[in-house]
């Protein structure tokens, strides 16, 4: 494999978010060799249809989501947490992907982060992904967690996760999942 291709799903459409600036810094610390690329298609995913699907087949915006996740390597996840779970636009588009046929999360390998404004860091959020990856049949890294709490400290005015303590957890993350994967695929 000539390079570890990552990619990177922020469960907030926010130009500020603070979980698409943990991604960025993903990006930025991902060891020579990997890439984290971005997905960037969220906001253009439609609410969830399954007469869509099996009506004319899938949306454009959900095919070029499902190629993504399949062409991945591995998957990573920053969400923030709204009512003590995932995002709907995050939720939506693991919806539309999780339908047949050949549904991508199938064998794959995710990691997960989260950053929010309080004190636990998305844990709930990240809880409940996990819970999903059963369905997936996903295979989600256990460690390291990364909680990313009170994260309007850790991020500067130009969107740049700044704390290094954070930006160490996410080097981390993206070393273990790429080891992570590279164990499951054997």
């Amino acid at each position: 494999m000539s390079e570890f291709k990552i990619l990177g799903l922020s469960g907030s459409l926010r130009r500020g978010s603070h979980n698409s600036a943990a991604l960025r810094a993903a990006a930025e610390l991902a060891p020579e060799g990997v890439r984290v690329t971005i997905f960037e298609g969220l906001r253009d995913i439609p609410p969830y249809d399954d007469d869509l699907r099996t009506g004319s087949g899938y949306p454009s915006s959900v095919e070029a989501f499902r190629q993504a996740v399949r062409e991945a390597d591995a998957v990573l996840i920053a969400t923030p947490e709204y009512n003590y779970s995932i995002p709907g636009v995050l939720k939506n588009a693991i919806d539309w992907a999780s339908r047949p046929p050949e549904q991508p999360f199938d064998n794959k390998p995710i990691g997960i982060m989260g950053a929010s404004q309080g004190l636990l860091g998305t844990a709930r959020a990240q809880y409940d992904l996990r819970k999903m990856c059963v369905f997936l049949n996903a295979y989600p890294l256990n460690k390291p967690e990364v909680f990313i709490a009170q994260s309007g400290g850790k991020v500067d005015a130009a969107g740049r996760l700044t704390d290094e303590a954070t930006r160490g957890f996410i080097a981390q993350l993206v070393v273990a999942l790429r080891d992570w994967a590279l164990r499951i695929k054997g």
